[in-house]
């Protein structure tokens, strides 16, 4: 979490006012903070750039619109924005290619590989999307919630107002599903 030198709320509130001072504060607090959690889930250096620019833009652009009011969490505000970016660009043509590179260079240290790695790595269903499009949709929404964007089992049972146990055992349901796919679709290549 990043430190807080100054008060967010305070320099959120300058932000609004159109001081540019503040807003370059915010970055600075926070920037160094929102890359390290990219690269958790990101090799793309140019990608991360790219989202971190993106989402403080959005930060900038929400402060004069809406004013700071609406922002009470500004690590969470930004990981909401960022993580959907990098959703979004994993989703455009070229990130399939680039993730496909990391997985085949990634070393797994485990002999049981994940269901969401097995179908990345497999790619026999033309794309994630495809295999996702398989699961029904509260299944999806909870692989959505918990994998892509990256949210606790906490956040994820708030997000779509459900139980964590439930968001637990849809979680379980969705990668033995994944996995089951995975294994029909080696026999019928084989």
């Amino acid at each position: 979490m990043p430190g807080h030198s100054a008060k967010a709320s305070d320099l959120l509130a300058g932000a609004a006012e159109g001081d540019r001072r503040s807003f370059e504060l915010l970055y600075r607090q926070y920037a160094p903070w929102l890359v390290a959690r990219l690269r958790q889930r990101c090799a793309d250096q140019a990608q991360i750039d790219d989202i971190v620019q993106e989402t403080f833009v959005a930060l900038w652009s929400s402060c004069q619109v809406r004013g700071q009011s609406n922002i009470r969490d500004v690590a969470g505000w930004l990981w909401r924005v960022a993580s959907r970016r990098l959703v979004d660009a994993a989703r455009s043509g070229g990130a399939r290619s680039r993730l496909m590179q990391v997985l085949r260079q990634r070393h797994i240290r485990s002999s049981v590989v994940s269901a969401e790695d097995q179908v990345l790595a497999a790619g026999g269903f033309g794309s994630v999307d495809d295999a996702m499009a398989r699961l029904p949709a509260e299944l999806r929404d909870v692989v959505q919630a918990t994998v892509l964007d990256g949210l606790s089992t906490r956040q994820a049972a708030e997000r779509l107002q459900i139980p964590t146990g439930t968001v637990k055992t849809r979680a379980m349901r969705a990668k033995a599903r994944l996995r089951d796919h995975v294994e029909q679709a080696r026999r019928q290549d084989g």
